[in-house]
């Protein structure tokens, strides 16, 4: 009984780091994926050229890779000092989820029919004000589904921190295998996962149908 609540102890530490990066990578990869967005769907061909091979890059390699080249990359290539480990992994995560949800924001914009805009021009509605009195809940509406998935696939990505050795959860389950032999921490890590991930959904699945007045 003492060894489980002492294990239980320990992750809820290691699940505080994993729900700081968790919550800290949204903060920042939300907007940024928006204006990462505009930038692919800009009439500027260079700048939506430089943004779309950003993003190809981004999506097409590991996020371990990025870990790994975040925080060892300017001390070899530049020879800084290196990052603080929990800022290079934020870092990486933001960037990475960034150009993730820049795409998924770019197909609900680019869902919406043209009609719309140039009915809200007829009206005399500047283009600021068609997106967010016309647009917006109409792409929230249609991005709500693969968004979830990408923040839920978040959630069970943040164990690739300890690529770094940054302390979130299953780096702690791992230590009880190394220190006493036992394997079980590592299963029971589940748990959290699940319970986290459950809670999302339920979330999700709610603002799913409060949106659903913005049908068609």
């Amino acid at each position: 009984m003492n060894t489980f609540l002492e294990v239980t102890e320990s992750l809820l530490q290691g699940f505080g780091m994993t729900a700081k990066l968790f919550f800290l990578t949204l903060l920042f990869a939300l907007p940024f994926g928006l204006i990462i967005s505009f930038g692919s769907m800009s009439r500027f061909k260079p700048l939506k050229i430089i943004t779309k091979a950003f993003v190809w890059i981004i999506r097409g390699t590991p996020l371990m890779l990025q870990l790994i080249v975040v925080y060892y990359g300017p001390g070899l290539i530049f020879h800084m000092d290196l990052m603080e480990r929990f800022n290079a992994v934020l870092l990486a995560f933001v960037i990475n989820y960034s150009c993730y949800f820049s795409e998924i924001y770019r197909g609900g914009i680019e869902a919406i029919p043209k009609g719309q805009y140039e009915a809200g021009q007829v009206l005399g509605m500047t283009k600021t004000q068609i997106f967010f009195r016309v647009v917006l809940f109409q792409v929230i509406k249609r991005i709500v589904p693969p968004m979830s998935n990408e923040i839920i696939t978040l959630v069970k990505d943040t164990s690739l921190a300890r690529i770094i050795a940054v302390y979130e959860i299953i780096w702690m389950a791992q230590s009880y295998i190394k220190m006493q032999g036992l394997i079980w921490p590592l299963f029971y890590t589940g748990a959290f996962y699940l319970v986290f991930c459950g809670i999302l959904t339920i979330i999700f699945g709610r603002i799913e149908k409060k949106m659903d007045y913005y049908e068609g």
